[in-house]
């Protein structure tokens, strides 16, 4: 079974072909244009063979669409009253399902979304204690988010360190936007994102948490309008909020190594609340058996790693520094002697989004 996995951001365009779990294409498109559509993946596709399927990754899936749902007009239609959930990722996600569906009309489309993963949330979990009015009114709960890279990294994780799947997960997905996620037979029982991406961790130029009062205050207060704290708590907070970079973890520890007091401080923040809410994260799920790290800081900053482990050493972490330092791909980080395994995976979104699409159409991948 042919799979197109299709993954359309606001000015690129990544594609992957598989043939089953082989991949046969890979491509980022920088500068894509919805308005000239798939002409050049055509090509590709048409000389691979024939096309069964396009797994389109969706960020949000709203209230409604809550497991991989295979594409008509009427949920492309419920998925433009979704743009306010995620603005930033919903439009250019509609427009690369608009343009597939007319460049592939035989095939069956899926949408594969970044928080089905998290419907397995407790209402104790996903529910904020705000007026239960507005929560029924205005669909108001944490939905979580990253949900295709923590289903992937879980079980890679697992396989990876031969660990049983059905055991206490730590999955950590750092990366631009980053968070965790807390796994227990198989299933989402917490996450460090809620209603939008901007809970949790801090992040490349995102805050994280703060106080809603100190927001409220900010607005009653001072001369910024809700248009410009939206855009300080996303685009200019985090790492490079506070460090005065780019927010790019290289250059965040670049800064310290040249004794920047901001890069410090940033990278002490940052620590400090990854660690917390990995406790919080941990306690979700009564203990902890592995931790996985993936993302871009996941995958490439041993620092980063060798921080949080150190900071879980009371649980009996242990990190093989030499491993850790040399982790390229999938990896085994965790000391001979750790009673916690502690593994690195790469993010494969795509894969991910394979399977779902060959459960959803039938087909075993």
């Amino acid at each position: 079974m042919r799979v197109l996995v299709v993954n359309a951001g606001s000015s690129s365009l990544k594609w992957q072909l598989f043939d089953g779990d082989e991949l046969l294409r890979d491509e980022n498109v920088q500068r894509w244009d919805p308005a000239v559509g798939f002409d050049d993946v055509i090509d590709a596709v048409e000389a691979a063979g024939d096309l069964d399927a396009v797994g389109h990754r969706v960020v949000h899936g709203g209230p409604k669409l809550r497991e991989p749902t295979i594409i008509d007009d009427a949920v492309v239609e419920y998925l433009a009253t979704t743009i306010d959930l995620a603005p930033l990722h919903q439009p250019p996600a509609l427009a690369g399902i608009v343009a597939a569906r007319a460049a592939f009309p035989e095939a069956v489309h899926v949408a594969c979304f970044d928080t089905s993963f998290h419907e397995t949330l407790s209402a104790a979990a996903y529910t904020y204690a705000l007026p239960a009015e507005w929560n029924s009114r205005w669909n108001l709960r944490r939905y979580g988010f990253h949900g295709l890279s923590h289903a992937y990294a879980f079980a890679a994780g697992a396989r990876l360190a031969q660990v049983d799947p059905n055991s206490r997960i730590l999955t950590a997905h750092l990366g631009a936007g980053a968070s965790l996620c807390a796994i227990s037979s198989g299933r989402s029982v917490d996450t460090t994102m809620g209603f939008t991406p901007l809970e949790g961790l801090v992040m490349r130029t995102r805050s994280g948490d703060v106080d809603p009062g100190l927001l409220l205050w900010l607005l009653e207060h001072t001369e910024l309008d809700v248009a410009e704290v939206y855009d300080g708590l996303e685009h200019s907070a985090g790492l490079a909020g506070l460090s005065g970079t780019s927010g790019d973890m290289r250059e965040v520890l670049a800064g310290m190594q040249d004794g920047n007091d901001a890069a410090r401080l940033a990278w002490a923040v940052f620590n400090h609340r990854l660690a917390g809410l990995a406790g919080q994260m941990i306690t979700s799920m009564g203990g902890v058996d592995l931790v996985v790290f993936t993302g871009g800081v996941g995958e490439h900053q041993p620092r980063v790693r060798s921080a949080l482990c150190d900071s879980l050493g009371f649980l009996g972490v242990t990190i093989d520094e030499a491993r850790n330092e040399v982790a390229v791909g999938d990896a085994v980080i965790s000391g001979a002697n750790s009673s916690v395994a502690a593994v690195v995976v790469t993010a494969r979104e795509d894969l991910q989004i394979v399977r779902e699409v060959h459960a959803v159409v039938g087909a075993p991948a």
